[in-house]
């Protein structure tokens, strides 16, 4: 029996496949490469010294879908595929809705047409809106999102509890990430956009390496330690075992929600001054005003995960931002 990995030639994606072989699962591999690229398959191979299947298609693509089905007895899904920028779905909201949002809805419907019940959904802290206090907690509920982006993710989270609602058969994990970064220790994959990057890691991975001038800072007046925005950052090797330890745990049908975030919350400035330390390069960066939206800090109470699923972060900021760097220069 299979694991389908939607969007697993991606940033998160391909992490989760890695620590997937590393436990023996067969794996099966469905991305449209719109934000992503084929040679990850390689690089995938060579961490691991496995394949997997791999089909190139959109999950909008019904018959794409009924084909992957029918030739793959698959017992459980990953859900990653979807547009992730923020800013961007503020200028293309309707192209997160459909690609998001639709996209979820045809892979649910070949799902249950082939009698397949268990899932994993990559959500976002985004769906907790703005709750007033900085710690995050699962019993929280959805706020109102700030972003298309952050609603795509509470209208899926919605229509996955509605569909257990109608069918008690489901097992459903909701994860919500907090702010992933980092690579994998080899440097062979790590978070590499197309065009100009939506996060912060990225865009500092570029400054570092001179494909860009300078970091953008959005506001350095919050009422934090720096004036800076606060966030979880989150190793993305720990978010993909986060993962492998959803799909081992989640063994009876309902719907289960966990923070996966470290639980510590570092500024921009936080991260970018230990980039700069643990790698010895220079990242030139210049204050901005602040975006609308933004919230000056948050951060995950991951308890919930540690007793429910037996997972917790290890990998701490120097690690994020050594591993992150080693990604560039094996580039």
């Amino acid at each position: 029996m299979s694991i389908l990995v939607t969007g697993g030639t991606g940033y998160i994606g391909s992490h989760t496949v890695v620590e997937l072989l590393n436990e023996n699962k067969e794996v099966i591999i469905i991305d449209n490469l719109c934000n992503s690229s084929k040679d990850v398959l390689e690089k995938i191979e060579k961490i691991t010294g496995k394949k997997c299947k791999f089909y190139e298609a959109d999950i909008r693509d019904e018959k794409a879908l009924e084909k992957i089905f029918n030739e793959n007895k698959i017992e459980s899904v990953i859900h990653f595929a979807g547009l992730k920028g923020v800013g961007e779905s503020v200028e293309i909201p309707l192209e997160y809705y459909d690609n998001n949002v639709y996209g979820t809805i045809k892979l649910l419907e070949a799902m249950k047409k082939f009698g397949c019940k268990k899932i994993v959904f990559s959500s976002s802290a985004t769906v907790y809106g703005d709750p007033g206090t900085p710690k995050y907690v699962e019993e929280m509920g959805r706020g109102k999102a700030s972003s298309p982006y952050g609603a795509t993710k509470a209208v899926i989270e919605e229509m996955l509890e509605n569909l257990y609602a109608s069918d008690k058969e489901w097992t459903i994990s909701i994860l919500r990430y907090f702010n992933p970064i980092g690579a994998h220790e080899s440097g062979l994959i790590g978070e590499n956009p197309n065009g100009i990057p939506n996060n912060l890691m990225p865009y500092i991975q570029k400054v570092a390496a001179g494909e860009l001038k300078e970091l953008s800072v959005f506001g350095n007046d919050y009422d934090t330690k720096d004036g800076t925005g606060v966030r979880d950052y989150i190793h993305v090797v720990d978010l993909a075992i986060g993962h492998v330890k959803a799909l081992e745990k989640l063994t009876k049908p309902g719907v289960y929600i966990h923070n996966l975030g470290t639980g510590c919350g570092y500024s921009v400035l936080d991260i970018v001054n230990t980039f700069e330390r643990v790698n010895n390069v220079k990242v030139n960066y210049k204050i901005a005003p602040r975006r609308p939206g933004d919230l000056a800090m948050y951060y995950a109470d991951p308890t919930k995960a540690k007793k429910e699923l037996g997972w917790e972060a290890k990998r701490g900021i120097e690690e994020m931002c050594r591993d992150s760097w080693n990604f560039v220069k094996n580039k």
